[in-house]
């Protein structure tokens, strides 16, 4: 998710049934036909593209428009007005269908680098304002998700509850060791995790600690905790209560270069 606004995990859902659907060959290469063709086609142009019949043309194409891949309307081709009715035409979506197992995001840290160019301040270097961009989105989300569901005081156990549908949401697999410890079994970013473990789970580390805080969970913070094939970082007790900026590791990150390298890049 590369917005605030992100989609919920139910996205994924639809982005597995619209491709589903261009599993059939005839549909597949109907949908291909008419993304290339630059204008709305028409079912008799759509079932010659194949070599289907009009009315089976006319079934596959309404599969296509359902699934969110294609869109219909009447229209006369060529703007020429003739008697009688309209034929349907039809042309591709703005839709983009992404499908990914186990769920990558790497368009978030496309979009929290791009925050970081675009606000870098000049007493920071790149991994510093990357860190501060990406605590400051999450923060943002817990402050937005508090305030769309008003859940009171946060102690733990609860606060771990609600943290787990965004961690969820944003493909970290979530799963509850215990009452006050979340274990995320899969990192969104890999295989960018690989190739910088300092700034990519820098940056993991100081969102999901920026979410917390946004969030208002008391007793929990974002901790460094790499684990081979996982994500780099776990929520768990805290020692002390619930600070501003998430943790004594949280203002490592933010205030050094990147902090403290894995020590094994997560998954």
């Amino acid at each position: 998710m590369a917005s605030d606004s992100t989609p919920p995990a139910d996205a994924v859902n639809t982005a597995i049934d619209s491709v589903s659907v261009l599993s059939e060959d005839s549909r597949r290469r109907m949908f291909v036909f008419i993304r290339r063709a630059g204008r709305a086609v028409t079912r008799d142009e759509a079932a010659a593209s194949v070599g289907i019949s009009r009315k089976l043309a006319a079934f596959h194409l309404d599969k296509l428009v359902d699934a969110g891949l294609l869109r219909a309307r009447y229209e006369t081709p060529g703007g020429i007005r003739k008697v009688g009715r309209r034929p349907k035409v039809y042309e591709p979506t703005d839709a983009q269908i992404t499908v990914s197992i186990p769920e990558r995001r790497h368009e978030l840290l496309a979009d929290l680098l791009l925050d970081a160019v675009l606000t870098e301040e000049a007493d920071e270097n790149a991994a510093q304002a990357a860190v501060r961009a990406a605590e400051r989105r999450g923060r943002r989300m817990g402050e937005a998700a508090r305030d769309e569901t008003r859940p009171g005081r946060l102690g733990p156990e609860r606060g771990l509850t609600v943290c787990e549908r965004l961690l969820d949401e944003y493909g970290y697999e979530p799963v509850r060791e215990a009452p006050t410890e979340l274990r995320l079994r899969n990192c969104p970013f890999h295989p960018l995790t690989a190739k910088a473990p300092d700034l990519v789970c820098g940056m993991n580390h100081a969102f999901l600690a920026g979410y917390v805080n946004g969030l208002e969970v008391n007793g929990v913070q974002a901790v460094l905790a790499p684990e081979p094939g996982e994500c780099c970082v776990r929520l768990g007790p805290s020692d002390t209560d619930r600070d501003d900026e998430g943790g004594p590791l949280a203002r490592s990150m933010i205030g050094g270069a990147g902090g403290r390298r894995p020590a094994s890049p997560a998954g």
